[in-house]
Parts: C-alpha cells; structure tokens; sequence
C-alpha cells in the first residue's frame, strides 16, 4: 500500500477543506498571495484591458487593420478572464462582489482614451499594457512553477498571449510612429479572438 503524504490532513468526507489548495501549499505556494495576484490579474483583463481596449478600437477608424489586431488582442483578454476566474475559485477565493473595488484593484492600469487619441498615442497605450500583462504573468509562473501545475499551465498559456500582443503592438507602432518595419510574427487568427493557447479546447473550462 503506498504510503500517504505527511502533510495530507484533509479528513474524510470533510468539505470545508480542499486537497487540490493544500498540495500546493505542502509544496511551498503561498495560496492567500496567489489568490490576491490572480484577482488583481482578472482585473486587469477584465476592466484594465478587455473594456478598456473596446473604446481605443471605436477610435482608431481609418486604421482597419490597426482595429482588426486591437480587436485580437481584446477577445483574448477576454477568454484570459474566462479562464481565471474558475481558478480562484477552486482554490478558495473570489471576485470582490462590487465591481469599482474590482476594477481599482486590478493589476495594470486602465487603458483609458488617450487625449489626443492618435493612433501613436493609442498603440503606445496598447503596447506599455500588454507588457504590465507579461510582467504580471510571468510573476504567477514564477510562483507556481514546480509547485502548481494547474496555475502555472493556466499561466504560461496567458503569458505566450500577451507575448504575441506586445510584438504585434510594437510592429504597428514601428511604422505608424518611425515608418520603421519590425516584423513580429503576427499572422492572421483564423477568427477574431481566436487564442490559440488559452482557448485550446482540451482545456478551455468557457468552451
């Protein structure tokens, strides 16, 4: 009979515990810190990016294909936000029931309408907010790696994202502010918001 964990203290039959939070925490993740990141996380693709990012694409008519990849990087965020909230869940947390607490407690600052709303100044905007994204994400699988696989996969798939987002921001504001190209791997989703990592469909809990 294989022998138990020392740590594992879960009782039978008991629900006022879960086995999936104290694993992790017998591995060393501070669960309350991890909780508090992924809330200020969902925040930030919820209010800071998805919302936000809805107002800088009605501006940026006469920049179709600006709006189109604006329009990528703002259902992605979106389907990070499907993808979060479970998470907080399941370890024990939950969103802040007010949704102005939600939106001020959120990791990235808002995207508002730049004044003036120039292209340049609207990709620089959606450029400076994918990289808080990535530095955000990249702390959650610094914390999780080793230690929370379902936390970290559920990461690393949001990182790759808002890597992509930031390569393409730089590329249009490469040559819409320096007429300078920078390629950056952008190829066109099969649909809008696609999100071919964290929408993988084997996984994605909002399919």
């Amino acid at each position: 009979m294989p022998e138990q964990q020392d740590k594992m203290t879960v009782k039978h039959g008991d629900i006022s515990q879960r086995v999936g939070v104290e694993v992790i925490q017998n591995r060393g993740v501070d669960v309350a810190k991890l909780i508090k990141m992924l809330i200020a996380n969902a925040g930030a693709e919820f209010a800071s990016t998805y919302y936000y990012y809805t107002i800088l694409r009605m501006h940026l008519a006469g920049h179709e294909d600006y709006k189109e990849i604006c329009e990528d990087a703002r259902l992605e965020d979106r389907a990070h936000w499907e993808l979060i909230v479970p998470r907080i869940y399941e370890l024990g947390g939950e969103l802040p029931n007010d949704l102005k607490a939600f939106h001020d407690g959120a990791g990235c600052a808002a995207a508002k309408l730049p004044d003036p709303p120039t292209a340049v100044n609207i990709l620089t905007l959606l450029l400076e907010s994918e990289r808080c994204a990535i530095r955000s994400w990249q702390a959650v699988c610094d914390i999780t790696f080793g230690k929370d696989p379902r936390t970290y996969d559920m990461a690393a798939r949001i990182l790759n994202e808002e890597i992509e987002h930031e390569a393409w921001f730089i590329e249009l504001l490469g040559w819409e502010r320096d007429k300078k190209s920078i390629p950056s791997g952008h190829f066109r989703r099969g649909e809008p918001g696609e999100a071919p990592y964290s929408k993988n469909r084997a996984f994605y809990i909002g399919s």
